[in-house]
């Protein structure tokens, strides 16, 4: 799907469409654009996109095959992000990662969404509803808004791990979680690495504002950038380095946990073998093929050696639970 906003001072419409073709006929040099391509996987219609904007075609394999995740820093012909996003879009409590990229020419942004982005879609909603007034701005202070979007969504986000490392706390340091307790820690740690190189990517985009060819956002963006994203950021590597720590600890706990209770399941085991031991050795004596046993004569013989090693396991297990090894 392929939606289309075109704004300036005087004018904001939005068209959409399947069609590429339609929506590049739609596309005036005069007005400022966004244009999002959501769940848009044909080669051709990107390269037709990319060629409209006057793009270099490399840009199409960029887009296709998702160039590694940050910003190209051989700026040419525009600004490009390849992005990969933790939403709070919770399906079967797990949390959504989307891929896309981002490209930012004078006049336009174009923003490709594997699957459709939510911050990005209430954003457009509110624009649509003229909720945020774009039109007496450029392109880059839509880009502003964009990322401003994406790291307000990390609070939410962060806030929902640091509810669910709560509940997995408990369940760690009562040692009655399972392997399933380890695995989801394990996953969500995992998962928030691309929070890591969301933050990178910012952070070395607010880098190189300082390049004298940086040409991409005005005077008055950037100001907007070094004074409220800047700080974000920081506070979002603090609060996501603070989690990553708190994941670390509770896996270490968990691992103490299995381990601990592989060994007792081991001890156990050995004190069921130790239990057993003398009774074998027992039946085993007996069990020889010796033709003067005097015992064999005896009628009191069987029972005798019976309760001798009924004995044997009632002591074995006392002596066990005295020692608390059972």
């Amino acid at each position: 799907m392929l939606i289309l906003f075109t704004f300036s001072q005087n004018h904001l419409e939005v068209f959409t469409s399947k069609d590429v073709n339609a929506i590049l006929e739609m596309i005036s040099n005069s007005h400022n654009i966004w244009l999002r391509c959501i769940r848009f996987r044909d080669r051709t219609a990107i390269a037709k996109i990319i060629n409209h904007f006057g793009l270099n075609p490399s840009r199409v394999d960029m887009v296709f095959n998702h160039f590694p995740i940050g910003i190209d820093e051989e700026i040419e012909d525009c600004l490009f992000d390849s992005y990969e996003i933790m939403t709070n879009q919770i399906k079967n409590r797990e949390f959504e990662i989307v891929r896309g990229s981002i490209l930012v020419g004078n006049n336009f942004i174009i923003t490709f969404e594997t699957t459709e982005i939510r911050i990005l879609t209430i954003l457009s909603n509110n624009i649509q509803k003229r909720i945020i007034d774009i039109q007496q701005y450029g392109i880059d202070y839509l880009l502003y808004l964009i990322y401003k979007d994406i790291l307000n969504n990390y609070y939410t986000v962060f806030d929902y791990i640091a509810r669910k490392l709560d509940d997995l706390e408990d369940a760690v340091l009562d040692n009655s979680g399972d392997e399933s307790t380890y695995k989801e820690i394990a996953t969500m740690r995992q998962s928030t690495r691309c929070g890591r190189r969301n933050f990178q990517s910012i952070k070395s985009l607010l880098a190189m504002m300082d390049y004298e060819d940086f040409q991409w956002l005005s005077l008055p963006v950037k100001e907007l950038f070094n004074q409220e994203l800047s700080h974000q950021v920081d506070k979002l590597l603090q609060e996501y380095q603070a989690l990553r720590i708190w994941m670390s600890e509770l896996l270490e706990i968990e691992r103490d946990n299995t381990a601990s209770k592989t060994s007792e399941r081991v001890n156990r085991l050995t004190i069921l073998s130790t239990v057993f031991l003398p009774l074998t050795f027992i039946s085993g004596f007996y069990g020889m093929n010796f033709k003067y046993m005097p015992e064999l004569d005896q009628p009191w013989a069987y029972p005798l050696v019976i309760v001798i090693m009924v004995l044997i396991v009632i002591g074995s297990i006392m002596y066990a639970k005295q020692q608390r090894w059972l």
